[in-house]
């Protein structure tokens, strides 16, 4: 339902009527038009306590489209310098399970310079069909050149949904193309599902993971949404894959841009926890930055990286890259040790595919508990120590 104002009826005294019956300041009355801003919260108070017929309530009309001219699943390719980053492979196995359920095809779109080679690799991964638009111009990444051309992919191809991994270049581009199609994007997806009326059901933390959101955009297409690195798990790779590669033409049109590219200077490589095989993370049971040392200690003995919760980082004890959960990393290591750490979910959703989860606080009712394969009940400032020195017991038997 919307707000209709019916001008003919307004007036200054009904204008200023309306102006102060409103609690959120929506209603606005400038150069004799009234009008309502974004502040409205359809309260409806308006319609109810306000004169007459000025403002009334009109079902709007709902668009629908036909779901059967959308068809396939495609997954954005994320290639930087021809190496395609892992999340496109954990997305393809996604989209295979999802495509399963409509009898769809898995598409992927590939956009840069030379990428024979590249997609070769792809299509190991059990897709149906890659379609690559390849020209020296799109080999650095240009959002409004990425954006032209995936739109002439969309206009020609009609995918029913796309999907993007949360990098830096996904995050930037998919928002562009969802608004040119004027359709919605759900973004750090955590979960997807397939309705067999082929609605994605993209499923989110939402209110800060306090619950887990089910956002399903029914009359628009396509659908979009992006989901981070270690979410999903990717296929095994195929011997003998039998997929086609088909080459899209790319216009001159497409590559105008107002960006130009000076320079690129490569950032210094620094430790990506999202690949560490094993992490100790720490919480606020770590009481200061020089208690740290007993954690740097044992994270040597067991070659692992070092994580933290959003509280620590915030606190300056750690660089945000080592932060994990919502607003961090997304890690699926081998082994990870928490220590002091309370389990919210605004952390445990960032680690909780990991495949041994220890966990060591002292308060017995601690939320991590509840997804610990192994739960200590103790001091770490006692437990730490002793762990470090049976790791350096068996390492000195060895």
């Amino acid at each position: 339902m919307a707000l209709k104002i019916n001008h003919n009826l307004v007036n200054e005294e009904i204008a200023k009527t309306l102006v102060d019956i409103c609690p959120f300041k929506a209603i606005e009355y400038h150069n004799n038009k009234l009008s309502i801003n974004a502040g409205c919260k359809n309260c409806k108070i308006c319609v109810k306590k306000g004169p007459a017929g000025v403002i009334e309530l009109v079902k709007e009309e709902i668009k629908t489209i036909n779901k059967n001219e959308w068809k396939n699943i495609v997954v954005y390719a994320d290639i930087e310098e021809n190496k395609v980053h892992p999340v496109t492979y954990e997305l393809i196995g996604k989209a295979r399970e999802l495509a399963q359920v409509i009898n769809h095809e898995v598409h992927v779109l590939a956009i840069g310079y030379n990428l024979n080679q590249t997609v070769d690799k792809i299509l190991h991964y059990g897709v149906d069909k890659v379609f690559t638009y390849d020209h020296e111009k799109l080999k650095h990444f240009d959002v409004e050149r990425y954006t032209n051309v995936f739109e002439d992919f969309i206009n020609k191809n009609k995918p029913s949904s796309i999907l993007f991994g949360a990098t830096h270049i996904g995050r930037s581009l998919a928002p562009r193309i969802a608004a040119r199609f004027k359709t919605g994007l759900t973004a750090d997806c955590t979960a997807l599902e397939m309705k067999e009326n082929t609605d994605l059901v993209q499923i989110r933390p939402a209110f800060g993971g306090n619950i887990m959101a089910q956002i399903v955009n029914s009359n628009h297409r396509p659908q979009f949404c992006t989901a981070r690195y270690k979410v999903f798990d990717a296929p095994e790779k195929t011997i003998n894959p039998t997929g086609e590669i088909i080459n899209c033409p790319v216009k001159d049109k497409w590559l105008k841009t107002r960006v130009e590219i000076l320079e690129i200077i490569n950032k210094k490589k620094e430790e990506d926890i999202s690949e560490s095989e094993i992490i100790i993370a720490i919480g606020r049971g770590v009481k200061s930055k020089e208690d740290f040392n007993l954690v740097f200690e044992l994270a040597d003995l067991l070659n692992a990286s070092i994580g933290c919760t959003r509280p620590v980082a915030e606190a300056g004890l750690l660089n945000s890259k080592h932060q994990i959960g919502l607003s961090g990393k997304t890690v699926k290591p081998k082994l990870i040790i928490t220590l002091g750490v309370s389990g919210a979910i605004q952390f445990t959703s960032g680690m909780k595919d990991a495949e041994c989860i220890i966990a060591v606080n002292n308060d017995p009712a601690a939320q991590i508990f509840d997804i610990a394969h192994f739960a200590v009940f103790g001091d770490i400032y006692e437990i730490v120590p002793e762990l470090i020195k049976n790791i350096k017991e068996e390492k000195s038997n060895v």
